[in-house]
């Protein structure tokens, strides 16, 4: 990503693909990440877990994100807290992107 600033529409830098997830990693340091993602439909990330807390904000769409075996359906403006190291899982319900802040 380019280091100038200046703003930018999020949901421009990601764009869909049949049957994929995209992301595109914005920052990469020691103390955390920010990764935007693209999700088709009926495309999700398996259960896991993070050694950092996840801020999961949704652009456009929705999704149900599983954390600790608790079901949320996050949609279009909307974020959820993933605590670190508690499993969870994502899964669109439809289309959708979301900003991904992990913070150590």
């Amino acid at each position: 990503m380019d280091k100038e600033a200046k703003a930018t529409d999020l949901s421009e830098l990601v764009k869909y693909q049949e049957g994929s997830v995209i992301s595109r990693e914005i920052i990469n340091k020691p103390s955390g990440t920010v990764t935007l993602f693209a999700f088709d439909d009926g495309q999700g990330l398996s259960e896991h877990k993070a050694p950092f807390d996840a801020l999961v904000c949704v652009i456009e769409g929705k999704a149900e994100v599983t954390v600790s075996g608790n079901k949320n359906t996050v949609a279009e403006g909307e974020f959820i807290l993933m605590p670190a190291n508690q499993p969870h899982s994502l899964k669109a319900v439809e289309r959708f992107k979301m900003l991904l802040i992990m913070v150590g």
